[in-house]
């Protein structure tokens, strides 16, 4: 019976993969959580369930056999863990693509060796793998799910995390076709909320140097933002769908960083939150209801200024930004 409700977490002690291990323990699921080595897996172990439904394994990324165990038996994985930064990458090969795009075919190889268990895969990929992709602006459209980040672009312009992550996924759906294997893909855009890690995540940092005046215009890298925990119960609702398939946007609305600023602004007027003059994502469609295809499988999102009021909180509590 227990195996039953058995999933595996990859990266479950990152901002996101907290989440979702916390939204699985919830429901009543066995979690196998692994982690990349030297990092601290502590605020996991205090969740509700954790002592008796969380076993924890070092796994690193590029260690071919690391997830085998972990996989084993499964019903179900989550596959989280890869390399984010907002730093410049001095070996992007090493820092970034290479984890990504090996340590995914390391998962999906341990899935494949665990096909009489495991139902479904479900991926956390990125609106980096949907954006950039400049031949879009000509439809005038909404960015949809149909959308490929142009790799060429990302080379051209050193944009190195949409490359691994597009890298990544294109990578995964291949093996996945050819192997049977049953998945799906979660693409969060900018997500935000409360910190269960202990220290801050690239996407919480947007917020944060926004707070404090930062001019950075996110470029090809907004879309929108999203509650962490929705994209933890999108993760979930997708793997206990059974007709879920495909590739889902997971965001509250698509806008220009611009006019999140302007949200940010009037809900936190105590700090200098930056003001833009001119347009952040030129050419950028409008959508409140983006994730459509998500939002018809039965997810309701958090308000943004939900998302914006928590990591704030969070923020302050952590030492992070000062109260006032």
């Amino acid at each position: 019976m227990a195996g039953e409700r058995k999933v595996c977490v990859t990266g479950c002690n990152g901002f996101i993969g907290s989440w979702i291990v916390r939204a699985l323990l919830e429901k009543g699921y066995i979690v196998h959580g692994t982690y990349a080595p030297g990092t601290s897996t502590d605020h996991l172990r205090s969740l509700p369930g954790a002592d008796t439904r969380l076993v924890l394994t070092e796994a690193d990324l590029l260690d071919a056999n690391a997830f085998q165990a972990p996989i084993q038996g499964c019903i179900g994985v989550f596959h989280v863990a890869s390399p984010c930064t907002l730093a410049t990458p001095k070996d992007p090969e090493l820092e970034l693509i290479q984890p990504a795009v090996q340590g995914t075919m390391n998962v999906l190889q341990a899935v494949a060796a665990s096909a009489a268990t495991v139902r479904r895969v479900v991926i956390t990929a990125s609106i980096s793998s949907l954006i950039p992709n400049p031949s879009w602006a000509a439809r005038n459209q909404p960015v949809d799910e149909t959308s490929w980040t142009d790799v060429e672009y990302c080379k051209a312009h050193n944009e190195w995390y949409p490359l691994s992550k597009t890298l990544a996924e294109k990578a995964a759906w291949d093996f996945a076709a050819k192997n049977g294997i049953d998945m799906v893909t979660i693409h969060p855009s900018t997500c935000i909320g409360p910190l269960l890690q202990p220290g801050l995540n690239a996407s919480s940092a947007v917020l944060l140097n926004l707070l404090q005046d930062s001019p950075d215009t996110q470029g090809d890298h907004f879309l929108g933002c999203v509650h962490v925990r929705d994209v933890a119960d999108a993760q979930v609702l997708a793997f206990e769908t059974p007709n879920a398939s495909g590739r889902y946007l997971c965001t509250n609305g698509i806008y220009q960083f611009k006019h999140f600023a302007e949200k940010v602004a009037e809900l936190c007027p105590q700090y200098p939150v930056h003001r833009f003059s001119k347009d952040t994502q030129p050419g950028l469609v409008a959508c409140k209801d983006a994730a459509k295809r998500l939002i018809d499988l039965g997810l309701v999102f958090r308000p943004i200024e939900e998302a914006v009021k928590d990591a704030v909180e969070s923020f302050k509590a952590n030492g992070l930004l000062k109260g006032q």
